[in-house]
């Protein structure tokens, strides 16, 4: 089990639910006083201003950050707020600034995320703070890439770890700028026990509207907080334009979500205990249930292996898929839910089927 400390433990003030505030990139000190003052002005302080120095781009020639120089601009933040600063680092020279300049928490991009060897580098820069750090997710859905980031942190003694949800790339839905792929950050907070993470609908949806929609669902979901892209002018942004909102929509969107209680601290009410012992046992019927099923399969294969047919029949394998989906969507159960699953059993069945052939082939032998 990898020991790490939460965000209420990096000694910066930080409670939960964790809000992430501030614009994609910082511009001049004039924008940064400006979204400060608004955020007063509205009451809505977030927990952590955050702001892009050094922004990575496809393209060359494009707004690529201001630098160090945004760097000092921080402080009208402290003056202002008196609220933890986050950036972006990018590489080993960008970590070893942020140092210089007393970042309190930094930041890996998914773009950075997807290379170990950059993440490596950040990590060694960093080596001997204390500093916190927070993981994007790569840009492709690949859970073992996202935890070998958090992972190369942990190994040189960095342990105020959280990570980010900002979604992954997906050319072929055109509903999200990155596809939220929910199972990815749950799967995540699953297999790393106490891993906060941070949902960044800015990012998903790419543009305004929807981000309250987002932030819902990732609140709904379990997630620990969120990082909202703020700019006193949205259309006006250098970078990212479509995707920023006023403080004043940052009030509204944090007032409208209906944040809820995690039971981690809470004694589960006697009704929550009894349905929960009601899935308990549910469960075990369903493993009972699967067990039988794949005690039939083994027969099947063993059939199978006797008269020398293949494992796989597409024809069968249709009608399964076709039948068990209608059944499913009329108990109510959701078609895509259904699919998932018949796959899994079916994927599971063949390897079973497989296996037997090859032991089968090994005796001949």
């Amino acid at each position: 089990m990898k020991t790490h400390k939460q965000i209420k433990d990096w000694g910066l003030g930080l409670t939960g639910p964790m809000i992430i505030a501030g614009p994609c990139s910082a511009e001049s000190p004039e924008q940064i006083e400006k979204i400060c003052l608004e955020m007063k002005e509205e009451n809505v302080i977030p927990s952590m201003f955050r702001a892009g120095i050094w922004k990575p781009r496809t393209r060359p020639g494009s707004f690529e950050g201001i630098g160090e120089e945004g760097l000092k601009w921080m402080e009208i933040v402290r003056h202002h707020l008196n609220i933890p600063i986050t950036v972006e680092v990018g590489n080993a020279a960008h970590a070893e600034i942020a140092l210089r300049n007393n970042v309190d928490v930094v930041w890996v991009g998914a773009r950075t995320t997807v290379n170990p060897f950059a993440v490596q580098e950040i990590a060694d820069a960093l080596k001997g703070s204390d500093i916190p750090v927070m993981v994007k997710n790569p840009m492709n859905p690949d859970l073992d890439l996202w935890m070998g980031a958090l992972e190369r942190f942990h190994a040189v003694g960095l342990t105020k770890l959280a990570a980010i949800h900002r979604g992954f790339s997906d050319a072929y839905d055109k509903r999200f700028r990155n596809k939220p792929n929910w199972s990815m950050p749950i799967h995540l907070k699953r297999v790393w026990t106490g891993m906060e993470v941070i949902n960044d609908p800015s990012h998903i949806v790419g543009k305004r509207d929807g981000i309250l929609e987002i932030s819902q669902r990732a609140i709904n979901f379990g997630l620990d907080g969120l990082m909202i892209e703020t700019h006193h002018d949205p259309d006006n942004a250098w970078s990212d334009a479509k995707q920023q909102v006023t403080p004043k929509r940052l009030k509204e969107i944090l007032n409208a979500i209906d944040f809820k209680k995690p039971l981690v601290s809470e004694q589960p009410s006697e009704k929550l205990n009894d349905l929960r012992r009601a899935v308990d046992h549910l469960d075990d019927q369903l493993l009972d249930i699967l067990q039988e099923r794949f005690a039939v399969i083994d027969q099947i294969g063993a059939h199978k292996r006797e008269h020398h047919l293949t494992v796989f029949q597409a024809d069968r394998w249709k009608d399964v898929m076709e039948s068990r989906t209608q059944k499913g969507v009329q108990r109510q159960l959701s078609e895509k839910f259904m699919k998932e699953l018949l796959y899994s059993i079916h994927e599971e069945s063949v390897k079973r089927q497989e296996k037997q052939l090859r032991e089968s082939e090994a005796v001949k032998k």
